[in-house]
């Protein structure tokens, strides 16, 4: 069964989805899933709050939660490779295409952080222009500069 439920962040309003014990989708208010009706705060949901809300306080680099993102086989390769960036780290669209097996694929590198169902978990904010601009984030360019200056900030401490 699919559980629902949405919450307030700092600087950002996201919902939750949990599928059969799976993180499927993270999303922001200003996506069509937000229309979903919330169901159940269920345990992997309720985790997946926690863990989002020790982020933002800058308590935790590294989520650990069971994500089940749906998407194609490159998608998914390019999300394994954005999930690979360090925290405080980031990485050019080229460099993930080549990770990801494909270096001429730097835009459908874009189009795949563009269809990330797992915001923030999958960090594709930490992934950029070529020249260190800030381009595409679903959240907005201002929560992609929050995010990763959030986590310059925080990069130095110790996380348990």
């Amino acid at each position: 069964m699919k559980h629902v439920w949405h919450y307030d962040f700092p600087r950002v309003n996201l919902g939750i989805i949990e599928e059969d014990g799976f993180i499927t989708d993270i999303f922001f208010e200003s996506d069509v899933r937000n229309n979903l009706p919330q169901t159940e705060e269920s345990a992997p949901i309720k985790r997946a709050a926690d863990q989002l809300n020790e982020y933002f306080a800058g308590k935790r680099s590294r989520f650990d939660l069971p994500v089940l993102p749906s998407g194609t086989a490159f998608q998914k390769r390019v999300w394994d490779a954005v999930s690979a960036i360090p925290y405080g780290e980031t990485r050019t669209y080229k460099e993930i295409a080549v990770q990801a097996g494909n270096p001429l694929a730097a835009r459908a590198v874009g189009m795949a952080n563009n269809r990330n169902p797992i915001a923030i978990v999958i960090p594709c904010h930490r992934v950029i222009g070529h020249n260190g601009s800030l381009v595409g984030y679903g959240g907005g360019l201002d929560l992609k500069a929050y995010l990763l200056e959030l986590e310059k900030q925080y990069k130095t401490q110790n996380f348990s």
